[in-house]
């Protein structure tokens, strides 16, 4: 009731500030094959991590290790047509996702990052799924059924390995009035990163995943969204963000970022209790080449922040990092932040990035408090130009520490290389 409210309010504001498009996108639609688009995505990835404390990785031999060391290629091939013409149009989209191992073995996979085991334990030689969605627009309004990334804050699929999460469902999204979108969705099924299967990833069991949300630009530097959803015995959550951005000259800015949770535990509760709020406030200085930002985050409630079975990039907070989200039990966490962006200097396409964040105040039980830091430095690199233009490579690299009792030591380093095709 909540979102709909501040929808209503939404589409008042913006019917009394704007005008609805002379032209829709479907009245500009060239055809279902006049439109149509082909892509292929190359991702290859090298990730090492290390548990420095001694804690051990269970294979699927249930052997132990104090680390695990994957390298894998990712191929999407991703088609989409355009639309029909006429009142309503129509038209589908397609995928496949392959993987490929480059190098493991029974000792240093985990069988849950990029690969599946087989009935030896050993990481699957290669993987591949295909799917596709029908599509339906009707002036600025897109219906879509079938196999989808999406990207909701209350269900975002994750693509942060080889290859993306899958959902399948259905989704709406309109933009009738110029700065406001509005979505809603149901989705059945998530097939994980590692997976090809079209059940509920990583062995849990959903019946249905509700979300509905609003965004609106109220002008070129303020924006805002609403988003809830609600996951069957699960949960439910609301989410909110603000954004605002304050020129100060040619080439400087302040941003200023809110992005909040509410989550509360639904029907058979089937994760236990997941009561929590959570929040963080971004501010970034940006003069030129040069980025400074610092975040704030803080948790409260009966539990950390839960999500997962909601797509794994559902955590859109800015102490989200490369391998600590900062969102236990009661914890409060700050960060600072620097880019680079090298192309002021004659570089371009080369960047860099570090950045350090420490939560403090992390409910373990027992009466004790336990501390988490995090040390991330990245660096990329993007080819400008010629035949291998738009190829990049980028390197992470994080170094975490923890006395908590629910986590352990490590070192995480992932070598990044993505090659993207436009073939039509």
């Amino acid at each position: 009731m909540q979102v709909m409210k501040w929808s209503v309010i939404a589409l008042a504001v913006a019917a009394g500030s704007t005008q609805m498009a002379v032209a829709s996108s479907q009245s500009e639609s060239k055809g279902f094959l006049e439109d149509s688009t082909f892509n292929i995505f190359n991702r290859a990835l090298y990730h090492n991590r290390d548990y420095r404390n001694g804690a051990s990785n269970t294979t699927g031999t249930g052997k132990k290790t104090g680390y695990f060391e994957e390298f894998g290629l990712g191929i999407r091939l991703l088609a989409e047509s355009g639309f029909t013409q006429g009142t309503v149009g129509v038209g589908v989209d397609a995928h496949s996702l392959s993987s490929i191992k480059l190098d493991t073995g029974r000792g240093r996979t985990r069988g849950a990052d990029q690969f599946s085991l087989d009935s030896d334990g050993r990481a699957e030689d290669t993987q591949t799924e295909v799917g596709g969605a029908i599509k339906f627009r009707i002036s600025d309004t897109v219906l879509k059924y079938g196999n989808q990334m999406v990207g909701s804050p209350v269900f975002s699929t994750d693509d942060s390995r080889i290859l993306p999460e899958v959902a399948t469902g259905t989704l709406l999204t309109s933009n009738e009035i110029e700065g406001l979108e509005l979505t809603a969705g149901r989705f059945t099924a998530l097939s994980g990163q590692f997976e090809t299967g079209r059940d509920n990833a990583y062995g849990e069991a959903v019946d249905s995943i509700n979300i509905v949300g609003a965004s609106y630009s109220f002008n070129d530097n303020f924006s805002g969204a609403i988003h809830a959803s609600d996951v069957e015995d699960y949960f439910k959550k609301t989410y909110v963000n603000l954004n605002y951005n304050l020129p100060l000259a040619d080439d400087q800015a302040l941003n200023f970022d809110f992005n909040g949770y509410r989550t509360r535990g639904d029907g058979q509760e089937l994760w236990g209790e997941v009561d929590n709020n959570i929040w963080s406030l971004a501010a970034a200085y940006s003069m030129g080449a040069h980025k400074l930002t610092l975040a704030h985050q803080r948790s409260s409630g009966d539990a950390g922040y839960a999500y997962g079975i909601d797509g794994n990039g559902t955590i859109w907070l800015s102490n989200s990092v490369q391998y600590s989200d900062f969102n236990s039990k009661d914890e409060t966490s700050w960060q600072a932040r620097y880019d680079l962006d090298m192309a002021t200097y004659g570089v371009p396409g080369l960047s860099f990035m570090t950045r350090y964040i420490t939560g403090d105040n992390i409910d373990v039980g027992a009466g004790s408090d336990a501390k988490e830091h995090e040390l991330d430095m990245e660096a990329k690199y993007v080819i400008q130009e010629g035949a291998a233009k738009d190829l990049s490579f980028r390197v992470r690299n994080a170094i975490y520490r923890t006395n908590s009792s629910n986590g352990r030591d490590a070192n995480d380093f992932r070598l990044i290389v993505e090659y993207p095709l436009s073939v039509l």
